[in-house]
């Protein structure tokens, strides 16, 4: 997307050529990018705004449904662990005894979600203004852990009796119960795994995944002893090998994801065209650029924009003005703007326009500008500002401004260009 203004400015009614679609209408500058900015009051993720302030509002339903699929998958597993560790024992089966072990660290991983979803949802204090919602994810981590150490656990027991084969003892029950730890297994991983889906989770999704798994690991073992009933074969250690592995990657897969989260990953394009879309639709605004948001745990966005706006609003419209865009965007996309700063947008033709022009037709020739916007030019001093925002993808970021820079100032002799680099964070 190379124009700051094409996409954002439909809801406006401001629309620009294809050459705009590299450099917006948007003509702000770079000094006004913090002059007026409006700050909103720290608050959590369950804040709502009000007449342009954030207020906090009581914990809402998603809490609760954590703890309460929580708690089912803590009485599950428990039941579950009693019944495979008796019949396991009875039985010589290692698989089975494994199963029971793996369904252990299910309702630990399902107590862990409860304790970690009641810190996350303390109120901010003044230590942590934003919140403790990533503590979720911290969560998210430690039930990852618990699933690699299970398969790390399942893989040695698994080789060891690969090396040392002991036989089982299976019968009837022992294959029935096996059976209804499989149904049971499946239905309680896609209730959780649903239920985290909802309530964006990643706690709750992990452990359903983990069940999931778990399910797995109790149908090898059921086809493990059929196949030793009716063949002779014992193969319940090969197959509680390759299970184990499969946990194990799992694990790692868990990991991976959470980790990226806290890293910071870059936002979702559907949520960053929504939040865009909607700021560009409040009445008054000629584009919106330069979206940031900070992820403070599921459900949890902070974030400031900036927008464009005519050179003619006073300051007393462009406050109102930019109260009304938070208000707008958290009740649209549940997303709280802390800051909105301001572009000025030159609402005269002449030279500036023309120097507009250059500037689009430019950008649009370079395959490494993404984009252009904040662009003024104050032609009494014979200056013009603009950010660009150049892909990751170039060699040298600064090189291509650079060049940006020096073609303008050759082709509009006495001309200074003051120009920002900024870097392809949201789509």
């Amino acid at each position: 997307m190379k124009s700051g203004n094409e996409e954002t400015n439909a809801a406006s009614g401001t629309n620009a050529p294809r050459a705009a679609s590299k450099a917006p209408a948007a003509q702000g500058t770079s000094a006004a990018k913090a002059a007026s900015g409006t700050n909103a009051a720290a608050a959590d993720g369950n804040g709502m705004i009000m007449d342009g302030r954030i207020v906090e509002l009581a914990p809402d339903e998603r809490d609760r449904g954590i703890v309460r699929a929580s708690v089912v998958g803590i009485v599950a597993n428990v039941l579950l662990t009693a019944v495979k560790a008796a019949v396991g024992l009875l039985s010589n089966s290692i698989a089975i005894v494994l199963d029971a072990v793996n369904s252990l660290s299910d309702a630990a991983a399902s107590g862990i979600t409860i304790v970690g979803t009641k810190l996350a949802g303390k109120q901010p204090d003044r230590k942590h203004p934003f919140g403790y919602g990533r503590i979720e994810y911290l969560t998210t981590i430690i039930i990852a852990v618990i699933v690699l150490w299970a398969g790390i656990e399942s893989l040695q027991q698994s080789v060891g009796r690969i090396i040392t084969p002991e036989p089982a003892d299976y019968d009837t029950v022992t294959l029935i119960v096996v059976a209804i730890a499989v149904v049971a297994k499946i239905m309680l991983g896609l209730y959780t795994k649903r239920v985290g889906a909802r309530l964006n989770s990643g706690a709750l999704v992990a452990s359903g995944a983990d069940s999931m798994m778990d399910s797995i690991i109790s149908a090898a073992t059921l086809a493990a002893a059929l196949i030793y009933l009716l063949c002779g074969l014992s193969l319940e250690a090969w197959l509680g090998a390759i299970i184990a592995l499969i946990i194990i990657k799992a694990g790692v897969d868990m990991l991976r994801e959470v980790l990226s989260k806290i890293i910071g990953e870059r936002i979702s394009p559907d949520t960053a065209r929504s939040v865009k879309e909607t700021v560009a639709s409040v009445d008054g605004v000629l584009g919106a650029y330069d979206l940031m948001l900070d992820d403070y745990g599921p459900d949890k966005l902070w974030g400031s924009v900036h927008v464009e706006v005519p050179d003619t609003m006073s300051a007393d419209q462009i406050d109102e003005l930019t109260r009304r865009i938070q208000r707008k965007v958290y009740q649209r996309c549940d997303v709280i703007l802390h800051t909105v700063g301001v572009y000025s947008q030159n609402t005269k033709g002449g030279v500036a326009a023309e120097i507009r022009a250059a500037v689009i037709a430019y950008a649009d020739a370079d395959p490494y500008i993404l984009e252009v916007h904040g662009f003024y030019a104050e032609e009494d001093q014979h200056a013009a500002r603009l950010d660009l925002v150049v892909s990751f993808d170039a060699d040298d970021r600064h090189a291509v401004v650079a060049a940006a820079k020096e073609y303008l100032e050759k082709r509009y002799p006495g001309w200074s260009f003051e120009i920002a680099l900024d870097s392809d964070i949201s789509d």
